[in-house]
């Protein structure tokens, strides 16, 4: 079955499409969510949770935004991720109520968002090696073992082209910059 046809039947909330993404995208998923989830009942849990969310939002997709694998793989991400903070909110740790809250004040929020669009406007004048090499490391969260495994590479070569990656981004984003 073809992702056209996929997307045509969910959208046509027939459930044999649920299914046919599941077949079809479901190694995908797992492979995005593992580096994120290491317990197996969670990862199915979040797998589960993301194709909810495709069905939930499939009138979302715009062809025309973006592809049907970026779409899928930044939903599985982002419910991972979700997923990921929920359980280290409901760890049996106690946290200290002096705390200050975890969310950030207004003018945070911006100064944020305004460095994710530097960072953005960095990370797209790198190559296309370095940006997906960056992408896997700190976007996906795999291992450099990992990286290093799939690419054919030692992983003191990724670490060492990981290193030049941040220190050109440093460079572009004006110095000590987090990355």
């Amino acid at each position: 079955m073809h992702e056209q046809e996929i997307i045509a039947l969910i959208r046509a909330r027939d459930e044999r499409g649920l299914s046919a993404l599941f077949r079809h995208y479901g190694p995908m998923m797992r492979y995005i969510v593992a580096p994120i989830l290491p317990a197996e009942q969670d990862r199915e849990e979040c797998i589960s949770e993301a194709a909810m969310r495709v069905w939930d939002s499939i009138e979302r997709f715009d062809p025309a935004r973006g592809s049907w694998n970026a779409w899928l793989t930044a939903l599985t991400r982002n419910a991972a991720l979700n997923r990921a903070r929920q359980l280290q909110r409901e760890a049996p740790e106690e946290l200290d109520p002096a705390l200050p809250s975890p969310e950030p004040l207004p003018e945070e929020a911006l100064l944020r968002k305004e460095r994710q669009a530097e960072l953005t406007a960095a990370l797209n004048r790198l190559s296309r090696t370095e940006r997906l090499l960056f992408y896997r490391k700190y976007y996906y969260r795999q291992s450099t073992a990992q990286i290093a495994s799939e690419l054919g590479m030692s992983a003191r070569a990724v670490e060492g082209r990981l290193y030049r990656v941040k220190t050109r981004l440093r460079a572009m984003l004006g110095g000590e910059n987090d990355v």
